[in-house]
């Protein structure tokens, strides 16, 4: 390890850095990791950057860095997995940085459940739950379902509606207008419902043809029988089945798995589009924005691409690429590892393949057209809030990154602060805390937002002087000092917010404060507020700012009340501790269902006793503390 001797990082001794393959990290001056790379030979990689030319990109990180340190790897496949796993625990800033242009909802099927459901899903993969997608949108999942559950009538309801039926013995809509089977109520068994389940998930993985051949045989069968009406209802349902089938588009004459990658660039970022073809349909498809923070050519670009698209998604058996990838058998040989069975990565020339890849090209151009319209509309709005707030404030740089605190003390108790932060004029939800009050007693708004304040850059002092380790630095909760910080309210609380940084020694950090009232702005130093024009820019985004933070600490107190007052409900029960509590509130959804059910659906909830469940009836229907409380922490519950 190579510590900072100047301004610019010290350039290791040669004999120092083995040659073979591994992963390289620089760290800052604070040991957080700006950048993670591999390489084939460590030695000869690292030497390029500490070379003259280098590109301004690099040189930006190379200044930044104050240490740079190495992993040996076993093969270059370790290095690519060893690389990944860095990038994803510290999240290097150098790095080349991959957005969903959106979140992207999935068919998911929850296998993991006693009565699967079919649900739309966005966000993170669920263990035990299949999907099916990405879709471009929620209604197209909901329109294609609507077409199947004629043919397969699983369950579609949520947990909350699937129970409520099961306690009353009436089904919902879903089962009379059969789209539902009816699990809840008993017309079919755990085993038929999973059986349908099953049906539905091997139609939509491909295989149609039997279903199709079934629904001809019987609606030929009953038709044969002079049953007219059951000939119908089979016709009816082979005809939304290929309705569904008609909706993936047959790109591709074999039944093939495979991925096609677009791209559109310019020398800041980058747009991919993915199509997910399976057994030779479209099935889905993904756009993600790229921020070109390193120094990568088209092959080197494709290649991260790649590793970061299929370090948490399915590998298909062949994906289908603009250019040739850097380090292409390496990659190959990774992904071959992943799926288990060998996996092409190629550039198709000619055919069916390379109409689709431009396709797929087209699609990401104009993603990334629309991208940068939207980018170029966004960015002149928030460089001229910025700069008006620069100036209305005082300040010598603008402020990119803002932190606003609030206070939300509408109770008797479980007071609480918020602080939403904003960086470039957007907010940057990952940064966001909640703090619980502690130490202040009463409802002393002013005491609250001082105690908030001092806890915020106590903790961004101790981070910057204390020596951490990898696990303390992959928090960094409180790492980075705002430009402004924005307290919710007048003189008083800005005062207090200022004398508390100035006890700390905390330089550089403006303040000001915004009434509600009037929407005044308070400066320290100053007896009169400014007022600025209701059209103001500055007037706007701290406004957007405030508003953020008070929804933010007015949602963290009602779940802190509700969950004190839900507790105390049910507190005072012999023999209902926390976790029977918890096995009561996940069965029935509330305390006011809980006061709704009978002794016999308490008695039969799986892990409470009956005694115990004729204490709860008890202190919910006659005990002292079961007539008042209890009736708001209802409402706060539901």
């Amino acid at each position: 390890m190579i510590m900072l001797s100047s301004s610019r990082i010290a350039r290791p001794p040669a004999g120092s850095i083995p040659t073979g393959p591994g992963v390289y990290m620089f760290r800052d001056a604070h040991g957080r990791v700006i950048y993670v790379g591999k390489a084939k030979s460590l030695r000869s990689r690292l030497s390029n950057y500490f070379a003259a030319d280098l590109h301004p990109r690099t040189e930006a990180m190379v200044e930044a860095a104050a240490e740079v340190e190495w992993i040996v790897a076993a093969s270059e496949v370790g290095a690519l997995h060893l690389e990944l796993s860095l990038i994803k625990e510290h999240r290097p800033r150098y790095n080349v940085r991959y957005r969903d242009d959106k979140s992207y909802p999935y068919l998911a099927i929850t296998l993991d459940e006693d009565y699967p459901r079919a649900r739309v899903m966005r966000g993170s993969k669920r263990k035990g739950v299949r999907y099916y997608g990405p879709f471009a949108h929620a209604y197209a999942i909901r329109d294609t379902l609507d077409l199947l559950l004629k043919t397969f009538p699983m369950r579609t309801c949520s947990q909350g509606v699937f129970d409520r039926c099961r306690r009353r013995g009436r089904p919902c809509l879903l089962f009379h207008i059969e789209r539902c089977a009816g699990p809840c109520v008993g017309a079919v068994d755990k085993e038929e419902h999973r059986r349908i389940v099953l049906e539905l998930c091997d139609f939509l993985d491909g295989h149609t043809r039997p279903v199709l051949q079934r629904l001809e045989a019987q609606m030929k069968e009953a038709a044969s029988r002079q049953e007219y009406e059951a000939a119908a209802k089979a016709r009816d349902e082979l005809d939304n089945v290929r309705k569904a089938i008609e909706r993936q588009e047959m790109v591709t004459s074999e039944s093939e798995d495979l991925d096609v990658v677009g791209l559109a660039q310019n020398d800041l970022e980058a747009a991919f589009q993915v199509f997910f073809v399976r057994r030779g349909r479209v099935t889905g498809r993904k756009g993600f924005i790229v921020d070109k923070v390193e120094d990568l050519d088209t092959a080197q670009l494709v290649a991260r691409f790649i590793e970061r698209l299929y370090a948490d998604s399915e590998v298909p058996k062949q994906v289908l690429v603009p250019v040739e990838p850097d380090d292409h058998d390496v990659l190959e040989r990774w992904l071959t590892e992943e799926r288990g069975t060998k996996v092409r990565i190629r550039v198709p020339e000619r055919g069916a393949k390379r109409s689709l890849l431009s396709t797929v090209t087209q699609n990401a151009t104009q993603a990334f057209t629309q991208h940068g319209l939207k980018r170029s509309s966004d960015f002149a709005a928030r460089s001229r809030q910025l700069n008006e707030l620069q100036g209305t404030v005082g300040m010598d740089d603008a402020p990119l990154r803002i932190e606003c605190y609030d206070i939300s003390n509408t109770g008797p108790s479980e007071a609480v602060g918020s602080m939403v932060v904003f960086e470039d004029g957007l907010p940057k939800r990952s940064d966001y805390r909640r703090f619980a009050i502690k130490w202040t007693a009463g409802p002393d708004d002013v005491a609250m937002m001082g105690e908030v304040i001092r806890r915020r850059f106590a903790r961004f002092l101790a981070e910057q002087s204390a020596p951490q380790s990898p696990e303390e630095l992959k928090e960094r909760r409180f790492a980075y000092p705002p430009n402004l910080v924005v307290v919710d309210g007048g003189k008083g609380q800005l005062g207090r917010a200022v004398e508390v940084m100035d006890e700390l020694g905390i330089e550089r950090v403006a303040a000001v404060g915004l009434a509600k009232r009037m929407e005044e702005i308070f400066v320290p130093g100053r007896s009169e507020p400014l007022t600025l024009a209701r059209d103001s820019e500055a007037l706007y985004l701290l406004q957007r700012v405030r508003d953020e933070a008070h929804r933010f600490a007015n949602t963290y107190h009602r779940q802190r009340r509700g969950k004190r007052m839900t507790q105390s409900a049910l507190e005072g029960v012999p023999g209902l501790g926390p976790a029977r509590r918890r096995t009561l509130l996940k069965h029935f959804g509330s305390v006011k269902r809980i006061r709704e059910a009978s002794l016999e659906d308490l008695a039969g909830v799986k892990g409470v006793p009956e005694k115990v469940a004729a204490g709860v009836y008890q202190h919910l229907h006659h005990g002292a503390d079961g007539a008042g409380a209890p009736v708001q922490a209802e409402q706060e519950a539901s």
